[in-house]
């Protein structure tokens, strides 16, 4: 059994969902793991880590839409320490969750045909997002 560990490092440019799918996989060929499991880790608590669809950019639009009417930004917070998202990003961040375990099989993430792994961003200003990818496996 191996294991290997990296910081995955990727850039935003405000609300939505950012498709790392493909940077995630390039990783796991590099890694010579062939087959076990993929777990990450999204290192912020105003960005959240999730598997959605990856075919219609609707969804991604409905999905941004349902998160600001969940957590709207406004009065009502106490917490504004880095501006009127700073709350409703950790809000949307808690719906979106931090952590995914992904199956791996013949070195690839073993996810449906219309499934990929995104970064939800949840604050207005770029940011540089970091997932710690811990792979466990032969």
């Amino acid at each position: 059994m191996q294991h290997t560990l990296s910081i995955l490092t990727f850039q935003t440019d405000g609300p939505g969902l950012y498709e790392v799918s493909e940077h995630v996989s390039e990783w796991i060929a590099g890694t010579g793991i062939s087959r076990g499991v993929l777990n990450l880790l999204c290192q912020h608590t105003s960005a959240g880590l999730l598997i959605t669809e990856n075919a219609s950019a609707a969804v991604h639009r409905d999905l941004v839409r349902w998160l600001d009417a969940a957590a709207p930004e406004g009065p009502g917070y106490e917490h504004a320490t880095e501006g009127p998202d700073d709350m409703p990003a950790h809000v949307k961040s808690m719906l979106t969750g931090s952590t995914l375990t992904i199956p791996v099989a013949d070195g690839q993430m073993m996810l449906g045909t219309w499934q990929g792994v995104f970064i939800a961003e949840h604050r207005r200003d770029p940011h540089t997002r970091s997932l710690a990818a811990h792979l466990l496996g032969d």
